[in-house]
Formats: structure tokens, C-alpha cells, sequence
């Protein structure tokens, strides 16, 4: 498959996302820093998170330009690197959670992260997100070449690295949202795989019964359960604040830098809640377009993977795909009242590095690959040859 032009439109989508985010945080991130240090002792200056999320997308530029133009043949040969890192991160954390060691930074019971001194912190989730779709994109290229698919020499190493996955993220980092992100890149990567469709439907049931078992066995997941339907408690609190900043923002919003909902009343305003910030600032219009961009982003990330001829690529893009649409998806259900609230972020628009670095180089990758998608190579043949045809019928 010879090389062609890649699809600048996932490129430019990327980049006017990340710059909103930028801009939005630019805003508000003052009137986070004198909250937190009101409410927390904290000594951030006025720029403090705008300089950290600036650096966050300046390194995610870089992730993505690499990702993009480092040759995936070459990538794929060390792809197991990145899923081994990503477990080898959240052994290293739940280590440092149970030692009670500095190296583990927790935030309402629960160790996501992983302190790396000046440098902020790294969340092993986000690797370990990567690190599935690169890992079970080659395993399940390299079983349907040898007719091993639906065989123990797939299922073994899939189910033992989904289930160490899993359990890292929703038991140790008690962290559902990202768990149902890896459950949609499984299950995404497993439909489109070729695999029977039965054989989906029992792994979707399994997981299914897992997901339960885990609100059941916790109490803060049964909490949020049952303050869902409920006006009392701080799910409550954040949902109708989250409601209250997009329903103040009315059509056309009320302007950067004049959000109330920023200065305290709406937690997690430059994370989590960033979708109801940006409700509020840009309006239902603004919201609208934000929406625009993502489908459009979505729906070219699709594009790669029907028009791509190699199994591996295909899978690769699928599986960015639902990441990303699980990230939208659940963020804006969960700020809308629509499902439980769960803490997951905006992709290229929440503050904070990891998820936006890794994200960026997922969406760099399926970049590259749109270079060898089938049908715009022979859609450029065809309107050669018409062009060359009517050339002639002029003559």
C-alpha cells in the first residue's frame, strides 16, 4: 500500500480542541488556584494552572507529531513495551498506596497516581489504555493469520491481561470511569476483530456480572447508585451544580472569565466538571459546536478503520475510537444527570497531563495510519483518470 496524504482534519480537530481547553482554562484557572488556596492552604499563584496545562499541551503536540511520523511498522515490534509499562506503573502505585509511601498521591480515598516530583504525576490507567489497544491489536492480527482466534492461544493471554487491567483500576484505584473506557476498547476491538458474535456476547455477560459485583462490593459506588435518584448528598450537590452552570450559560453564554460556577461552588470545575464550565461560558451554542468537533473527530477516526486494508490498523483505530468516545460519553452523561456521576475526563479539554499526552499520541497514531487508507488511494486513481479522460475528450 503506497503512502499518501493523511487526514488533516483529526489533526486540526485535535489541535482546536486542546486550544479551547487551553483558553477555558486560561480563564478559570485563577479562580481555581484562589479557591484551593482558601479551602486548602494552598499557595498557587493566579497562573499556576494555566503554565501546567500549557506545558501539558505543548508536550502533547509533541506526543502526537511523534506518534504520526514514528513509522508504526517500527512501533508495532515494541507495542508489548507500553502494556507492560503501564502494569508495571500500577503495581509500582498500589505499592506505594499500601506502604503509605509519597510516591502514591491519593485524593478522596482513592491512589490514582503516581508522584514524579517537580514533574506533577502520572495516572497508570492512561497508559495502560494505550497499551491494550497497541497490544491486542497485533495479538488478534497475529491469532486471525493462524486461525487461532476464537482458540485458548488467544483467550489466555487476552483474559489475563484484561483481568489484571481491571482489577488494577477498579479495585485498587477504585477508578469505574476509566474501567469503562478499557471495557469499550475490549469489547470495540473484540466486535470488529472477525470473532463470532456469540463469543462477544459472553464476554460483554461476563463483564456485565463483573461491573455489578463491583458497585455491589463497595459502598461508595452503591452510595452513588442511590444518590443518583436522590436530591441529598455530594453526587447531588455536583450533578445540580454542573446543571445549574450549563442552564445559567443560556444560548449564547456569559463570556470568558465571567463563570461563577469556577469560583468555588462546582467541584472539579478544571477537570471533571469542565463540560458544565464550558456550558456556562460558551453557552448552548458553544456546547454545540464543541459536540460538532468531537463527532466529526469521531466519525474520522471511523473512516480510518473502514478504509484501512491492514487488520492491525484497523483494530488500532477502532480502539482509539472508543476510547475517546467513551471519555465524551460518560463525562458529559455523568455532568447532564444522565447517568451516576464518575470521575472521567473531557479528552484534550480537562487540565491535567497524562490523559491529554497519551491521548494526543493515540489520535498522532491513527493519523499515520489514515496514510494507508484503500479507498482515498483509489479515489485519487479515479479522479486522475477523469480528469486525464475529459483532458482528452477536449482534445
Amino acid at each position: 500500500m503506497r503512502k499518501h496524504k493523511s487526514d488533516r482534519l483529526i489533526g486540526g480537530l485535535a489541535v482546536v480542541l486542546l486550544l479551547i481547553g487551553l483558553v477555558v482554562i486560561y480563564a478559570i484557572g485563577p479562580m481555581r488556584a484562589n479557591f484551593s488556596n482558601a479551602s486548602y492552604g494552598t499557595h498557587f499563584s493566579s497562573n499556576y494552572f494555566f503554565v501546567h496545562q500549557l506545558i501539558s499541551v505543548g508536550i502533547s503536540l509533541v506526543a502526537f507529531f511523534i506518534a504520526f511520523i514514528f513509522p508504526y511498522e517500527k512501533l508495532k515490534k515494541i507495542s508489548w513495551i507500553v502494556i507492560i509499562l503501564g502494569i508495571i506503573a500500577c503495581f509500582i502505585l498500589q505499592i506505594g498506596a499500601w506502604t503509605g509511601s509519597s510516591i502514591a498521591s491519593c485524593q478522596l480515598g482513592a491512589c490514582r497516581w503516581i508522584n514524579v516530583g517537580s514533574l506533577g504525576t502520572i495516572q497508570p490507567a492512561e497508559i495502560l489504555k494505550l497499551g491494550l489497544i497497541l497490544y491486542l491489536a497485533r495479538l488478534i492480527r497475529k491469532r486471525k493469520e493462524e486461525d487461532n482466534l476464537e482458540k485458548n492461544d488467544f483467550w489466555i493471554p487476552f483474559s489475563i491481561v484484561s483481568i489484571i487491567s481491571i482489577v488494577f483500576v477498579v479495585f485498587f484505584q477504585q477508578d469505574l470511569g476509566s474501567t469503562v473506557v478499557i471495557v469499550a476498547i475490549l469489547l470495540a476491538m473484540l466486535f470488529v476483530s472477525g470473532m463470532s458474535l456469540g463469543k462477544v456476547v459472553v464476554v460483554v455477560g461476563i463483564l456485565l456480572v463483573g461491573g455489578v459485583i463491583s458497585i455491589l462490593i463497595s459502598p461508595h459506588r452503591m452510595e452513588r447508585m442511590m444518590t443518583f435518584t436522590d436530591s441529598d448528598g455530594a453526587d447531588s450537590y455536583h450533578i445540580d451544580n454542573a446543571l445549574l452552570a450549563i442552564g445559567t450559560g443560556g444560548i449564547a453564554g456569559v463570556g470568558i472569565g465571567n463563570t461563577v460556577q469556577a469560583t468555588g461552588y462546582l467541584p472539579e470545575s478544571i477537570n471533571d466538571s469542565i463540560f458544565a464550565v464550558m456550558g456556562e461560558t460558551f453557552g448552548f451554542l458553544g456546547l454545540v459546536l464543541i459536540l460538532i468537533f468531537f463527532t466529526v473527530l469521531l466519525y474520522r477516526i471511523l473512516r480510518v478503520a473502514d478504509y484501512s486494508e491492514e487488520d492491525e490498523h484497523r483494530l488500532i483505530a477502532v480502539g482509539v475510537f472508543a476510547w475517546i468516545a467513551s471519555h465524551v460519553v460518560v463525562n458529559i452523561a455523568a455532568m447532564t444527570g444522565l447517568i451516576p456521576l464518575t470521575g472521567i475526563t473531557l479528552p484534550l479539554l480537562s487540565y491535567g497531563g497524562t490523559s491529554m499526552i497519551f491521548t494526543s499520541f493515540g489520535l498522532g497514531l491513527v493519523l499515520q495510519l489514515s496514510c494507508y487508507s484503500r479507498r482515498e488511494v483509489q479515489e485519487k486513481k479515479i479522479n486522475k483518470i477523469s480528469k486525464i479522460s475529459k483532458r482528452g475528450s477536449r482534445k
